[in-house]
């Protein structure tokens, strides 16, 4: 009888590991993800428009290699927000304060109640392609068979090829008057974690870092045969400095002892 596999939700994940601010995926590949700012194109004046086209334009055909735009809405939780009001009302000792704080309150709960308040963040994202054909491939990361590839060699590659693409990219935003920063383990982690769990994240957050965990959030599985390939390396402490035997040293350090005393 064959022996059942049981399949986890990290089988049907896409990420395979998240180290060093950079997202490893199942198929080999990797990115990086830059969080831009937003800017109010319709207050600007018409010349600065034009500036911004023409920077944007700029951006576009220094460009060679692909990256991808995502602009990401989800409904923001402002309970704390009103837990904040509410505080505040409470610790008013002018009565007349209090009540224009009241009626706030009850704006917000109003403006609420008709349209959803909504966040929106910007992000870029930078990929790294191996150079083989089955990591290029797009419908790769679809297949029942699992790409095998070195992990920590495909994240060194990745270093070494995103961060020129990376600070490219944050310069030419400067010059559209738009900040960008890259995302580090952490911030990459609470993402992915807000993205696979939406309706969780509004209520309870991301405790712990992700360093804290004893086992990772995505960490790739380990097959059995690669226990032998793969031994851990235990550093060995210097051992300290006898103390000296010779009699005339030990006579020299009592001395020093007894005047570091006095």
């Amino acid at each position: 009888m064959p022996e059942k596999v049981i399949a986890t939700t990290q089988e049907h994940l896409d990420i395979e590991d998240i180290r060093d601010d950079i997202v490893i995926t199942k198929n080999g590949n990797a990115c990086v993800v830059l969080q831009t700012n937003a800017v109010n194109f319709d207050l600007l004046s018409e010349q600065e428009q034009d500036a911004m086209i023409f920077a944007y334009a700029g951006l576009l055909n220094s460009l060679s290699f692909p990256i991808q735009v995502v602009v990401r809405s989800k409904i923001m939780d402002i309970s704390s927000y009103m837990e904040k009001l509410e505080a505040a009302k409470n610790s008013q000792v002018n009565p007349r304060l209090a009540e224009e704080v009241g009626r706030y309150q009850t704006f917000v709960r109003e403006l609420i109640a008709k349209n959803n308040v909504l966040d929106k963040r910007f992000y870029i994202v930078v990929p790294y392609f191996q150079a083989s054909i089955s990591a290029l491939n797009p419908f790769s990361a679809l297949r029942k068979k699992k790409v095998y590839f070195d992990k920590w060699q495909l994240l060194e590659k990745a270093k070494i090829s995103l961060q020129p693409k990376k600070d490219h990219i944050i310069k030419q935003l400067s010059r559209i008057g738009i900040k960008a920063k890259v995302l580090s383990t952490q911030e990459l982690v609470e993402l992915f974690y807000d993205i696979y769990n939406p309706t969780v994240a509004r209520e309870q957050k991301l405790a712990l870092k992700a360093s804290d965990y004893t086992t990772p959030v995505v960490e790739p599985a380990i097959e059995p045969s690669s226990f032998a390939a793969v031994k851990p390396q235990v550093k060995q402490m210097p051992e300290p400095n006898p103390a000296p035997s010779h009699p005339v040293a030990v006579e020299r350090v009592n001395q020093e002892e007894d005047e570091y005393l006095r």
